[in-house]
């Protein structure tokens, strides 16, 4: 109780609220995720389920343009799956990769980064220069060979078992030095201070004096980054997935459902991947409006009230 009196009588809530572009876009986020979430109750129908699929239904028009069908709001795509079925599912997948993939960034980051700055000297130079080496290979260039590898040991079907934790993996392995380099910086500078020398001169040991007292000075940049990360992991995700090498068709993302539909676009089909694109814009630009004020507000050089 006394939390949420503090957290209702705090500056950030006071600022937040008083800021419309941080209140719409996480209004946004929270209604895409809620619904994301909740998507095996809210949505039409189970893109998962053959029983509710039929492929005399395929490339379906939206049911409110001529041609449409009042059962598929948005219409269906190219397998017969209503598509705001399908954007639901995908975007739940697509927020999973996301989230997993930064997790996993920051915690690799966070230990590199901590170790690295602490201890110094040839630590530090071998693990940044592990850094650099991580840095010259794109996200893209490692999901291409660890995919190649994947796929001919275990074949296509476990793929598409796997492919979320794959992609997770990938995504982290990939983009870890972003975090290993801000912690590093930070660590450098709490290190000298006063309470790191008082910590030492009562013995305790540098795992303690890392994670207890170094590292929650550091979180600040760290939380930063990682609003933005979930952002860049999702675009990622959904790259991966429109060249051929993320979701399989047969576990909608948003970035699989884009793929999907791309090749009607042409056509006269383009329902199929404008909504799906659609969707993933406003995710996106959602995420960076909320990570751009927290940013502001947590550096008082940016922040302007």
């Amino acid at each position: 109780m006394k939390t949420w009196s503090r957290f209702r009588e705090s500056y950030f809530l006071y600022s937040f609220v008083r800021d419309p572009v941080a209140l719409g876009s996480f209004g946004v986020l929270t209604v895409l995720v809620v619904a994301a979430f909740m998507s095996p109750i809210i949505a039409p129908y189970d893109p998962y389920n053959p029983a509710t699929i039929d492929i005399m239904d395929a490339r379906t028009p939206p049911s409110w343009s001529t041609g449409g069908d009042g059962r598929f709001f948005l219409g269906t795509d190219a397998q017969g799956r209503d598509i705001l079925s399908t954007m639901l599912y995908g975007t739940r997948v697509s927020i999973i990769i996301g989230f997993g993939a930064t997790l996993l960034q920051a915690t690799i980051g966070i230990i590199i980064g901590l170790t690295a700055g602490y201890f110094g000297r040839r630590i530090d130079s071998f693990l940044m220069r592990t850094a650099d080496v991580q840095l010259s290979f794109s996200t893209y260039m490692v999901a291409i060979f660890l995919g190649a590898i994947f796929q001919t040991a275990f074949g296509m079907t476990r793929y598409e078992t796997f492919a979320i934790p794959f992609l997770i993996t990938v995504i982290g392995l990939a983009e870890w030095p972003k975090y290993a380099r801000t912690v590093r910086a930070s660590v450098l500078a709490e290190k000298k201070k006063e309470y790191v020398e008082a910590a030492k001169v009562i013995g305790l040991g540098p795992t303690r004096i890392m994670w207890r007292h170094i590292l929650p000075n550091t979180l600040t940049p760290v939380l930063v980054i990682s609003t933005l990360q979930v952002a860049s992991c999702i675009m990622s995700e959904a790259a991966l997935s429109f060249i051929g090498l993320g979701m399989p068709p047969t576990r909608p993302s948003l970035g699989s459902l884009i793929k999907a539909g791309f090749e009607f676009f042409l056509s006269g089909q383009w329902w199929i991947t404008l909504f799906p694109g659609a969707l993933l814009v406003v995710l996106i630009v959602a995420i960076n409006l909320f990570g751009d004020w927290l940013r502001d507000f947590l550096n008082p050089r940016l922040y302007r009230g």
